[in-house]
């Protein structure tokens, strides 16, 4: 599924209009990317729950040269699915 077939599904389901259900999809990513930014972490109880990590600088190896070579510490995105989400992906 993607965004325009996300936006309709939302549209069909909550009796708005297409243009209202793209406005309330990128108030939601845009609300939770300014959360993840601060570092807070946002649960949707029953859905999952979006969290920051830091992941610490290590060593790699570059496949074509086979050289060592530096990986910078970085945050990246984690989310990890609710019990019900887990459930409804099972059945």
């Amino acid at each position: 599924m993607n965004k325009t077939e996300l936006i309709d599904k939302i549209a069909a389901g909550a009796n708005l209009t297409k243009v209202d259900a793209k406005k309330a999809l990128d108030a939601t990513v845009d609300a939770i990317k300014g959360a993840l930014k601060k570092g807070d972490k946002v649960q949707l109880v029953g859905f999952g729950t979006f969290d920051v990590v830091k992941k610490p600088a290590r060593e790699g190896i570059n496949p074509a040269t086979k050289q060592k070579i530096k990986i910078a510490a970085k945050k990246v995105a984690k989310f990890k699915p609710g019990t019900e989400l887990a459930e409804a992906v099972n059945k």
